[in-house]
Order: C-alpha cells, then structure tokens, then sequence
C-alpha cells in the first residue's frame, strides 16, 4: 500500500512537471527550458542528500549516469512534443511507450501478479488513453516526426524508470544525483555548441525551474515506490501520469473535461483499486 501511494504521488509530480515544462518550451527553444530545467533537478537532489542519504558504488553510479542519458533525451523529446502537439493523440502514445517497457522488465525479472493485478494493468493502461485524449483526438493527425518524437519520449522515460529501477536498493539518492549530474553535464553541453540555433527568446526561468524541480521529486517517489513494490505495479500507476496534467489544465487554463476523460479518471480509480490489493 505504501508503494502504491508512493507511485501515485510519483504520477502527480510527473503531470505537473509535464505540464509546466510544455508551457516553457512553448516561451523558448526546448533546449533552453530543459538547461533550466535539469540543473534545477539537481539541486533538489542534492539538499535531499543530507535527508535520504546516498551511498556511491560503482553499481549506483553506472545506473544512475545510464538513467541520466535517458532523463536528458526524455526531457528534450518529451517537451518538444508537448510544445508541438497535438497534446490530446501524442500525451497518451508517450504514456502508453512508458508503461508497456518497465511492465515487461518487471514481469521478465519473475514478477507475478494475481487475478486482481492482472486486471488492473489493462485497465490502467486504458485509463491512460482515456484520460490523455482531448476533444478532437479521433480526428486528429500528428504528423510523422511529432508520432516519432513521443514514442521516442516514451522510450527515454521507460529507460530511464528502468535504470534506477536497476540501483542497488541500499545507496539511497545517489542514482539520482549521478543521474542528474549526467542529464545536466549534457544538456548543458548541448545548448553551448547549439547555442546559435535557440534564438533570442528567453527561458520561462520560473516555470522550467519548478519543472525540473516536480520531475526530480517524481523521481525520487519512484524509485521509492519501486524499491517498495513490484516493478510492473509501479510503473503502470506512474503512466498515469496525464491525469495530472489534465486536471492542471483543466485548473489553470480553464480546460473542459471531455466525457472520454471523466470516464479515464473513474476507470483510473478502479484500476488503482484492483493494483492495490494485487
């Protein structure tokens, strides 16, 4: 149970992370949101050292710097496709690549699940669909390169759930520390040599800042979660993560839930009840 809340705090971070970070790449290049972004991350890794603790093996180091490689290219592609859109058909298809990675890992590592367990993740999955697709989405067409970028997005996240997944359960936050020193070293990296290409705009500082913040916090109740449950539970309940970008939409810029989404958040609620007593 402790788990299962702990991934649904870890989903909720991730929305909202989401959320602000596609409203930033819409302000500026993606590259200057996510150079605010992941040193931002890092820094709330770091002042929750002290807290939590971390041991640097060689074992949470190498995780924790694969993780970050798939946190950077996850930053980047996630809130390009956001910024591209349409929000309503691409959310879901990252949400959907996310998920079905980490359930297959969990499940090949000899994870089993019972009756209930086995019911709940194919609801949640179809909750993620529901909950994700805005007005329009039947009809809408995302172009070839937008589709690409969130399967793409999906992928990074999936590795990148994976690989701290993968941490020895005793080194505390230092994976996520590598994990962030790694996605910072080279995001930060990447907007010195494509400096000219970003243009003049300024970064939305506030909104990638606390972006960047909600995502390390995400991470951190992941990887608690996932220390805590099974692998294939967890990562199904965190996909279900455009419910909170949907509500904040719905808060914050005056959204209409669609039907199809009120119908996703109950389906939701069902399928976390199922995953509960799995």
């Amino acid at each position: 149970m402790i788990a299962l809340v702990l991934a649904l705090g870890s989903s909720l971070a991730y929305g909202a992370a989401d959320f602000l970070g596609g409203l930033g790449a819409r302000k500026a290049h993606v590259l200057r949101t996510v150079m605010v972004a992941a040193p931002a991350s890092l820094v709330v890794e770091l002042a929750l050292w002290p807290l939590l603790g971390a041991t640097f093996t060689p074992a949470s180091l190498g995780w924790g710097a694969a993780s970050g490689v798939a946190s950077a290219a996850a930053f980047l592609l996630l809130y390009r496709t956001l910024a591209i859109g349409p929000m309503n058909v691409l959310s879901p298809v990252t949400a959907l690549v996310s998920a079905m990675l980490p359930v297959a890992v969990g499940l090949v590592q000899g994870e089993h699940l019972g009756a209930a367990g086995l019911a709940g993740l194919p609801l949640a999955l179809a909750a993620v669909v529901l909950v994700s697709a805005g007005p329009g989405a039947r009809s809408a067409r995302p172009a070839r390169k937008a589709l690409l970028l969130a399967v793409g997005a999906g992928a990074a996240i999936a590795l990148q759930l994976v690989f701290l997944h993968q941490a020895p359960a005793d080194s505390g936050v230092a994976p996520l520390i590598a994990g962030r020193a790694v996605a910072s070293a080279l995001t930060l990296s990447a907007a010195a040599l494509l400096h000219r290409r970003l243009g003049d705009e300024k970064p939305a500082y506030a909104l990638s800042a606390t972006a960047g913040a909600l995502d390390s916090i995400a991470n951190l109740l992941f990887l608690l979660a996932a220390r805590g449950g099974d692998l294939a539970v967890v990562a199904v309940i965190v996909a279900l993560y455009p419910a909170g970008t949907v509500l904040l939409a719905r808060r914050v810029l005056g959204e209409r839930l669609q039907r199809s989404q009120l119908a996703g958040l109950g389906v939701a609620a069902v399928a976390v009840g199922l995953l509960a007593v799995a």
